[in-house]
């Protein structure tokens, strides 16, 4: 099975200093979740730039992939793109949860990818800014009709307190 995101760096390890430029584009499936993720079939774009140091290589670049989820408003599909840079430290002994593993054939872009896309994708997509999203009572999309339900904005808990005379 081809992994598109190993990238061998033999040739990297033997010579410190040295730098080469990488670019991948392919689908990795599972990145987000039930509110919003990127599609499994489109591919995640990963220009980078990869630099030997004494520590291991340092990966700097940019990762941009499609998202798609329902906007959290009114249901209705929404999609975009989210684009991250990229500046992390791949070693042969990584710090769990600060650097990432380097093997001396190949590093494994994939972890890193998922970890960058994850963490901006929206947490509360909205079609639009100005979404009205849907009526509490009667559940229609406000963007698209109006209806004749009245809200009722005051908190049960509250009440109480209106009826005291300041």
């Amino acid at each position: 099975m081809s992994r598109p995101f190993q990238i061998p760096v033999a040739d990297l390890m033997r010579r410190p200093g040295a730098s080469r430029a990488v670019t991948v584009a392919e689908p990795l499936a599972g990145l987000g979740d039930e509110t919003v993720s990127v599609p499994g079939d489109q591919p995640i774009a990963v220009d980078i730039a990869l630099e030997r140091i004494p520590e291991g290589i340092v990966v700097r670049g940019t990762v941009r992939a499609p998202w798609q989820a329902v906007c959290s408003r009114c249901l209705e599909p929404v999609g975009g793109e989210v684009s991250v840079h990229v500046d992390e430290l791949f070693e042969p002994d990584p710090l769990p949860g600060e650097t990432y593993k380097l093997d001396a054939e190949s590093l494994d872009l994939e972890p890193m990818v998922r970890d960058s896309l994850v963490l901006e994708l929206p947490l509360a997509p909205v079609c639009r800014e100005d979404c009205a999203g849907l009526c509490p009572s009667c559940g229609v999309n406000r963007n698209e009709s109006t209806c004749d339900c009245t809200s009722d904005d005051s908190d049960p808990r509250w009440a109480a307190l209106r009826s005291l005379e300041l």
